[in-house]
């Protein structure tokens, strides 16, 4: 066997890779990203995809979680550029008769927003937003033992409930609407287990920190991992497609940013029996079917509080949404989708030429689909703004077939790294003792396809880069952030 040219190689430069390799690198390895793309980013690319001076993000667009991440928290990114604009509502969800809930940092404003459910909403929200730094290092890590049993514990009776049963805490279609809204992020029924845990995490992330966006776009955190990678001594090599280890240098260790489909595909001959036959159940969610937009105006939205939002979500009641999510997850596409809305230009003048916007929009929809949901997406929008497809100027649009294309990870279009309901929330990819390792010494996943799964965080990137220094290098990895208890804004 040729000596070992790296101590390390990883592949892919989506946020896990990058801040995979950035640990390794930390650790005083030597370490080569390879990215298939002729642009760094994954799911963190911005482009002109409409019109010259229009930028959008190709995939992910708002990023709480990202800002409150314990292993980015820890990195110097702002001196590569990173600035990140926190809108003054986070998320609003309108309704037909012109109104809208709104979630704005002040837990307490928000609460009492929602009328008669004031009480039920603190009584649900402040525990988890008082714990959350006790409990985020455990969330957003694989099934061990935590720290703070007892406030895992009560955050996870909330959170293991469908989000269908969670909202009967509510009386207002309010409170039960942007509950629904926040827990169809993880692209399932709303009827399924665990469906409350991404809504509780988000809106925990919105009365500590906010719903911020990346100034310029979402590629400027990719840049910024990049760049601090690159500081440290870390190689990057763009362009470089790699459809087999057998491409890859010699190293120590292996990881790989991608789902179990490409894992397969590049090392299948490599991994057991058993192994590659759990990979093979590994099971995909519902796709996506996104649109951007070039504006010659602000969205018209009835709502004052839309018009104060970094992000809307656009279905009205809970029952609304429960019954589009259940309709796509079961192979159908409904009249009125669930549309996940993001308009990033109110609030970064960047985003496109003065006086005009930008907009960025999805919705759910069977894997593998490729049904045109322009009319129904808009629609959507039209509902809630009158007026708004008279300010279009430019569109662009992406069927899961070509989001698959753009970046092989989102395989039928899931966004997500594969479906995260109860039976894989803990055998991510596969049931082993470490999620990361695969049946190759050496050999290590990566990627949303682990634990904690989808979201730009670089959790799953950290953990797997973990687990190698502890198993080859026998090094300890870098600590994690913690964060004050004390809430990060204060309650106006």
């Amino acid at each position: 066997m040729r000596n070992p040219e790296y101590d390390a190689v990883v592949v892919g430069s989506g946020p896990n890779g990058l801040a995979a390799a950035i640990v390794l690198q930390q650790a005083g390895l030597s370490v080569l990203l390879l990215e298939g793309k002729d642009q760094l980013g994954g799911g963190l690319r911005t482009a002109e995809l409409t019109l010259p001076g229009f930028h959008h993000d190709i995939c992910s667009a708002i990023h709480p979680l990202a800002a409150a991440s314990p292993y980015f928290q820890t990195l110097p990114l702002a001196q590569y550029g990173l600035e990140y604009i926190t809108p003054p509502v986070a998320a609003a969800h309108p309704f037909d008769d012109g109104t809208a809930a709104m979630v704005v940092n002040s837990l307490a404003d928000t609460a009492h927003s929602l009328g008669v459910d004031e009480q039920a909403y603190q009584q649900l929200l402040a525990p988890v937003v008082a714990s959350w730094p006790r409990i985020a290092n455990d969330v957003l890590a694989p099934l061990r033992f935590p720290k703070h049993p007892l406030d895992l514990a009560r955050f996870g009776f909330s959170a293991l409930q469908p989000a269908t049963l969670l909202a009967n805490r509510f009386q207002t279609r309010e409170a039960r609407g942007l509950l629904a809204g926040m827990a169809a992020h993880a692209i399932q029924p709303l009827q399924n287990l665990t469906t409350s845990a991404i809504g509780l995490v988000l809106l925990a992330a919105a009365h500590r920190k906010g719903w911020p966006l990346p100034k310029g776009g979402s590629q400027s955190i990719a840049n910024a991992l990049a760049a601090h990678f690159r500081a440290l001594g870390g190689q990057i090599e763009t362009g470089t497609f790699v459809r087999s280890l057998a491409q890859l240098p010699a190293a120590k260790a292996v990881l790989l940013d991608v789902t179990p489909a490409q894992l397969l595909q590049m090392a299948g001959h490599k991994l057991s029996g058993i192994y590659q036959w759990q990979l093979r159940r590994y099971r995909y969610g519902m796709g996506v079917f996104k649109v951007d937009w070039a504006l010659d105006a602000p969205i018209p939205f009835t709502a004052e509080g839309c018009r104060q939002a970094g992000t809307v979500h656009l279905g009205g009641t809970l029952e609304e949404i429960a019954a589009s999510e259940k309709a796509a997850a079961g192979g159908a596409h409904p009249e009125k989708p669930f549309v996940l809305l993001a308009q990033q230009s109110l609030f970064d003048a960047t985003r496109a030429p003065a006086g005009q916007h930008t907009a960025w929009a999805y919705c759910h929809v069977p894997n593998g689909s490729t049904q045109d949901m322009t009319t129904a997406i808009e629609l959507q929008i039209e509902r809630f703004a009158p007026g708004f497809r008279e300010r279009i100027i430019g569109r662009h649009t992406f069927n899961t077939a070509q989001m698959e294309a753009h970046n092989p990870n989102y395989v039928g279009g899931d966004i997500n790294g594969g479906l995260l309901d109860l039976t894989q929330l803990f055998t991510r990819p596969a049931l082993r003792a470490s999620p990361y390792r695969t049946s190759q010494a050496g050999l290590y996943l990566c990627s949303s396809a682990t634990p904690p799964g989808g979201g730009v965080h670089g959790m799953c990137g950290y953990h797997a880069a973990s687990r190698a220094l502890r198993d080859i290098f026998h090094l300890a990895p870098p600590p994690l952030y913690q964060e004050s208890a004390a809430p990060a804004l204060p309650h106006r």
